[in-house]
């Protein structure tokens, strides 16, 4: 029975994590940030070519 309430207080947990995390990131205010996090891979491949 105790095992039970324990799994099921951390799935309820995890999917509130979960959730808080994807709300976090698809939210308006961090676009910016993460889309020059996006360009950094390609920003370095051009500074590496000399392109």
């Amino acid at each position: 029975m105790m095992s039970t309430t324990l799994n099921i207080i951390f799935t309820i947990l995890s999917l509130l994590v979960f959730l808080g995390v994807v709300l976090w990131s698809y939210s308006g205010h961090n676009k910016k940030r993460f889309e020059a996090m996006g360009r950094m891979p390609l920003d370095h491949d051009n500074e590496t070519t000399g392109n």
